[in-house]
């Protein structure tokens, strides 16, 4: 078992929530009030960013001390919205908001991974016709295997999970994000994910 904070009690942050409880994981979601994220992270060892990616790196920076030897699961993509609401640019072109985090946070342990998919496929992946690929960026190998196991937890076979190294190349599967407008407008909001087929 694992005490977990996830951060963000939207879609994805209550997903996980769930997800995670049920696999038998001391979850604690921080909802908005004063001081609950500070709470819900200094308890945890593994904390889940899961709050609105263009504002995720000032709301995290202000809990450097409640974060210091965490592992923080980066599970946002920091885009630039276009009137439509769906992701336009990306807010940090040549980085990534996983690599701004690692380099604004030193003492934490920053993993990015479930970025590229539709929330749903974050706690279902086994529900697509295909298999579909849950990438790993971060530069803590035992970090890495912690979060790979949480992934195993939501139904992540091993096979699926790709480990692609340091936190830059999470740079690549932020800049994913940017398919997900056109393929929601081309087949609406059916789950998705980005597989790599061998």
């Amino acid at each position: 078992m694992t005490t977990i904070a996830i951060l963000g009690n939207g879609r994805v942050g209550g997903s996980l929530a769930t997800a995670l409880t049920r696999a038998g994981h001391e979850v604690t979601v921080a909802d908005r009030s004063p001081g609950a994220a500070a709470d819900a992270a200094r308890t945890a060892r593994v904390v889940i960013n899961a709050t609105p990616g263009d504002t995720s790196l000032d709301r995290l920076v202000a809990l450097r001390e409640e974060l210091r030897d965490k592992i923080l699961v980066d599970v946002s993509n920091a885009t630039v919205d276009g009137p439509d609401g769906l992701p336009a640019d990306l807010l940090y072109p040549g980085s990534s908001l996983a690599e701004q985090l690692q380099e604004s946070l030193p003492e934490t342990r920053v993993v990015k991974t479930l970025n590229t998919m539709l929330f749903t496929v974050m706690t279902a992946p086994a529900t697509l016709a295909q298999a579909p690929t849950a990438f790993l960026s971060g530069e803590n190998q035992q970090a890495k295997r912690t979060v790979r196991e949480l992934l195993t937890d939501l139904g992540w076979h091993t096979e699926w999970i790709t480990d692609l190294g340091g936190i830059r190349t999470a740079r690549a599967t932020e800049a994913a994000i940017l398919f997900v407008p056109h393929v929601i407008r081309s087949s609406g909001f059916t789950p998705f994910a980005l597989s790599i087929a061998r």
